[in-house]
């Protein structure tokens, strides 16, 4: 690593210019940060920060530890995991958008490919936004107001009469979905330390049986209402989210660390009565002052936290730039008539009509299977998570990703074969997704944490809005080099992986 350039500042530094707002050391409060807190509680929060803290206090860290895991979390994982659902289904449409609109409306396959990507330009443009307004406003308010969007336009998508309105609806259906990854943020700050890793992940089974959800509900309805029913009818987690959605608690973090005391002390006393815990004795403090301006993603690239960012930036583009290439490389192979490559060179005849060959359901069954897989890919990743923590668990399930698709390599005709080894690359490749779902929120502080997985879901819908190219079009030309262009970004994020300065298995979330 080269060496620090001393104009650059650190965390530390960034945290203690903060601190110094509140401490009386540098005139009255920022006018970012609130200014609703007493002398005594500023005294408390800075005698935190230096590690003074009276016996008769505690902090929302210590108090989600005692109160342990119980029914409380068991209802914000039912409530949070149809956000899951919801993006899940939105996804696994694309896979299926495609090909019936190409029977439709006699689309080329480059005009499939910006359909697909225009939804992950609308996710990358707001993910950051997303991030910054959570952090400001609010996990809860955020997280209500994107479900009312994304049903709303994912609605009226169901009704685009042209292909250029369905195009500019997907985009907003994206832009609404950029905030999805913060309800893992809300999420993972009410969940106890030991439990964090298990519990974030098998959060990801509402992504899985989304998905799987979608490709039923496709299997059903596609015969008789086409996709504008299929669009119409995967609305509906959504809207039963926005119903349950007023028992979503807000995040005890974001109360204190926003100055709200009493509103995080009501959320920890309904934790300890949902859970039949006693509730902690003293008074309530805020662990790190740095929240005070909070939501800026410039903070996210101070000196001690830079290598990390950039990292997790291309490790989230790798993750997705792969894992929707092989969700869209399915349905395509599947179109195969022969060997596998066989598909190879129809770019010219796919605009076609005489060429469309819309899914049947056999192909429904098998794409059925390979979505399936997600399933032993959450449970690998909860196997060797807390084992070998989260760094060298992201780098082995990408290794076993690249072994995978090279039996891509192998012009077979088998579709059993073929299945098989996109069960196995779909799999694996979301472990990796559910393991950097669990590093993130841990690595960064409350301050920065909504902001850091808003950008790093940003860059992952940066590297799922590249993917359509390759999986889509490039694949029309050559199997074998949309296959090894995948499993050469997956080798250089096994190294960014590795890289990571820091391991978060087992470390108390600041």
């Amino acid at each position: 690593m080269s060496s620090r350039d001393p104009n650059e500042g650190s965390y530390e530094e960034f945290r203690d210019a903060r601190k110094d707002t509140y401490d009386g050391s540098s005139g009255s409060p920022s006018s970012s940060g609130p200014t609703s807190l007493d002398p005594g509680a500023q005294i408390e929060m800075s005698a935190a920060v230096s590690g003074v803290v009276p016996d008769d206090t505690f902090t929302v860290d210590q108090a989600v530890n005692a109160l342990g895991f119980g029914r409380f979390q068991v209802k914000l994982s039912l409530i949070t995991g149809l956000c899951w659902m919801a993006d899940s289904m939105e996804m696994m449409i694309l896979a299926i958008l495609g090909p019936a609109l190409h029977c439709d409306w006699h689309l080329s396959e480059w005009k499939q490919a910006f359909l697909t990507t225009a939804v992950f330009i609308g996710m990358m443009l707001s993910s950051a936004f997303w991030g910054n307004l959570s952090d400001k406003y609010g996990r809860k308010r955020s997280l209500r107001l994107a479900a009312v969007m994304l049903a709303y336009w994912g609605m009226l998508s169901a009704f685009a009469p042209t292909y250029n309105w369905i195009v500019l609806l997907r985009g907003l259906v994206g832009f609404a979905i950029g905030c999805i990854p913060q309800s893992v943020t809300l999420y993972a700050e009410f969940l106890p330390a030991q439990q964090r890793g298990k519990c974030v992940v098998l959060l990801d089974c509402f992504w899985a049986v989304g998905a799987c959800a979608e490709v039923i509900l496709a299997l059903w309805v596609m015969p008789t209402m086409g996709w504008t029913g299929l669009l119409a009818l995967s609305t509906l987690p959504l809207i039963l989210f926005v119903l349950v959605s007023h028992w979503l608690p807000e995040s005890a973090r974001f109360d204190a660390t926003s100055g709200e005391s009493e509103k995080a002390l009501a959320t920890l006393q309904k934790i300890a009565d949902e859970n039949g815990k006693p509730m902690l004795l003293g008074r309530l403090i805020v662990d790190d002052v740095a929240q005070m301006n909070r939501g800026r993603i410039k903070d996210l690239l101070v000196r001690d936290l830079k290598w990390t960012t950039l990292l997790l930036w291309f490790i989230w583009t790798s993750c997705a730039f792969c894992y929707y290439g092989i969700v869209l490389m399915t349905t395509e192979l599947f179109e195969a008539k022969g060997n596998l490559c066989s598909i190879s060179g129809t770019t010219g005849a796919y605009t076609c009509s005489a060429d469309c060959r819309p899914l049947t359901s056999d192909d429904y069954l098998d794409l059925l299977w390979t979505t399936l897989a997600e399933f032993p890919g959450i449970f690998f990743t909860i196997l060797v998570i807390e084992k070998l923590g989260r760094k060298k668990t992201m780098a082995l399930e990408f290794l076993v990703f690249v072994v995978s698709i090279v039996f891509l390599f192998i012009c077979t005709s088998s579709r059993t074969w073929l299945t098989f080894i996109l069960f196995v690359a779909r799999g694996i490749i979301s472990g990796v997704f559910q393991a950097a779902y669990v590093y993130t929120p841990e690595v960064y502080p409350t301050s920065l944490r909504a902001v850091g997985v808003g950008t790093c879901s940003g860059m992952a819908r940066f590297g799922a809005m590249l993917t359509p190219v390759v999986a889509q079009v490039m694949t029309r030309t050559s199997v074998h080099l949309a296959t090894a262009i995948y499993g050469i970004v997956a080798i250089l994020a096994i190294v960014a992986a590795i890289m990571l300065p820091i391991e978060t298995r087992g470390r108390a979330m600041t």
